[in-house]
């Protein structure tokens, strides 16, 4: 992937249809982004779970466009799609083939149940030790030919659960890899690999078998010319320990961290974090999912230490439900549906107060970050929460995937803080000093980042909690500096 700042977008949110978002990264997005992370665009996108719950993974929903849509983004920005590894939709022409047909259906092995994960049954200590991000065993019984069985769904029910080691399994992740690759796109990114492989006796999460199959999906991929991003909310040493498996992993600690520092003053877990992470990754500081926080916490299943105490974790939280005035509190845990016992849901512009200087020093802190940059739609937006959208749906997830109207984008993108973010962006695509050292240098409070390549150098000095910052680089005339990105932000050229 190109070292350039990535979009990630529901295509429909944010422009309507695929060609729509092409139009718009060539239009007022020029420039600030050298590819786009288009979430599910399959049929249908706007299923049970927002398009990852695909009928058919390997069509383009006709509302969007079709795979020629998909090729024409490819031949202007690095496109990144998701592979749904773990689940299908519960109405999908195969699991409906082996609910009709039981085991005389071809994919009949193609769906994980009780039995054949536990073929010789499962203790109570067995069911207890499964992992899982959400309440609950993940069974839902179904008829499946003449009698009912459990099949396993981890997220929903709606959501049924792939052998991806069966033969018919294995045959449908080659036909998504297939399509993609013929589409032009550049990276998938492997959605809910954590949970792919169960394995009896095990948390069924993060195994040394799930690695295993990860590693096979990867050189698969490779044959077709795809990179390979993992998406895994864990304990922060397995990010470290898959970051050295894959091509790109996600920085998730990265948001509750920058958050941490904002709401408290203490940067040090921060600049903890930032002399141990891995380098190869993809940073964010919001996606189509919730702010993670089992991303930073104390190991689940062992009790280790993690980058924040328990008590950081929960005077944590509490600073995102005041900073949103309370909205988050009713978008997060048991006060929504699709329930995430590991993420809180809010907007980051909202998280952080909806305060301009603050969310552009958040910024500027992620831009300088080693890795690849994904900048979520309503976060390029500065988005605030969408409460009617939540009333509407009541997931929980809604208040952060507002949907634009043309109207409604324009206006947005006159707002100073707005255009500020993209000034970044593109300051962070066209500034040479990032392709150089990176470096965090000792500072009394706050943080000190510096890039530097020969003689061009880019730094920052800022302080999260107040939103103090100083960015100074080079160019052919000099060094220049502001201390304002809302009203003075940097242009390189």
């Amino acid at each position: 992937m190109r070292n350039e700042v990535t979009l990630i977008a529901y295509a429909d949110r944010l422009a309507g249809t695929l060609a729509g978002v092409r139009d718009v990264l060539a239009g007022p997005f020029a420039g600030a982004f050298g590819g786009v992370h288009v979430l599910p665009f399959f049929t249908p996108y706007d299923g049970a779970d927002a398009g990852f719950d695909p009928v058919d993974h390997t069509s383009v929903d006709p509302r969007l466009g079709d795979w020629g849509s998909v090729r024409a983004l490819a031949d202007d920005v690095e496109v990144t799609v998701d592979v749904i590894v773990n689940h299908v939709s519960a109405r999908s022409a195969q699991f409906q083939d082996a609910q009709a047909r039981g085991a005389a259906s071809p994919y009949a092995d193609m769906f994980l149940t009780f039995g054949s994960v536990f073929p010789d049954g499962a203790t109570e200590e067995d069911l207890l030790r499964i992992y899982r991000p959400r309440p609950g065993l993940p069974f839902t019984s179904f008829r499946m030919g003449q009698g009912r069985r459990f099949v396993w769904t981890t997220f929903t029910s709606e959501q049924v659960d792939i052998d991806v080691h069966s033969a018919a399994g294995a045959a449908y992740l080659r036909s998504v890899l297939d399509a993609l690759a013929a589409a032009g796109v550049s990276m998938i990114r492997l959605d809910a690999a954590g949970y792919a492989v169960k394995t009896p006796g095990t948390s069924c999460f993060m195994t040394p078998e799930t690695f295993a199959f990860i590693d096979e999906l990867t050189g698969q991929a490779h044959a077709r010319g795809l990179e390979v991003l993992v998406e895994v909310h864990s304990y922060f040493q397995r990010q470290v320990e898959i970051a050295r498996q894959v091509d790109r992993v996600y920085d998730f600690a990265l948001p509750p961290l920058v958050l941490h520092a904002a709401a408290s003053g203490d940067h040090a877990p921060l600049v903890h974090w930032l002399g141990i992470r891995p380098a190869n990754a993809v940073t964010v500081l919001d996606t189509h999912d919730g702010i993670g926080i089992v991303d930073v916490g104390p190991d689940p299943q062992t009790g280790e230490a993690g980058l924040l105490t328990a008590d950081q974790l929960d005077a944590l939280v509490e600073s995102i439900h005041e900073a949103s005035g309370g909205r988050s509190r009713a978008a997060t845990g048991a006060a929504a549906s699709n329930l995430d016992i590991y993420q809180v849901n809010c907007t980051f512009y909202d998280a952080l107060g909806a305060h301009d200087a603050r969310y552009l020093a958040a910024r500027a802190v992620q831009l300088f970050c080693p890795g690849i940059p994904q900048v979520y739609y309503v976060g390029a937006l500065a988005g605030r929460n969408d409460m009617e959208l939540l009333a509407r749906s009541g997931v929980g997830r809604d208040i952060n995937r507002h949907r634009y109207s043309g109207p409604e984008l324009t206006a947005e993108l006159a707002r100073p803080v707005v255009a500020g973010l993209l000034a970044l962006c593109r300051f962070r695509n066209a500034h040479p000093a990032f392709g150089g050292e990176f470096e965090v240098l000792p500072a009394e409070r706050g943080l000190h980042l510096v890039w530097t390549s020969g003689e061009q150098r880019a730094e920052l000095v800022t302080e999260l909690d107040t939103g103090a910052t100083v960015l100074r680089w080079t160019a052919a005339d000099g060094v220049h500096e502001t201390r304002d990105l809302v009203t003075d932000p940097p242009v390189v050229g």
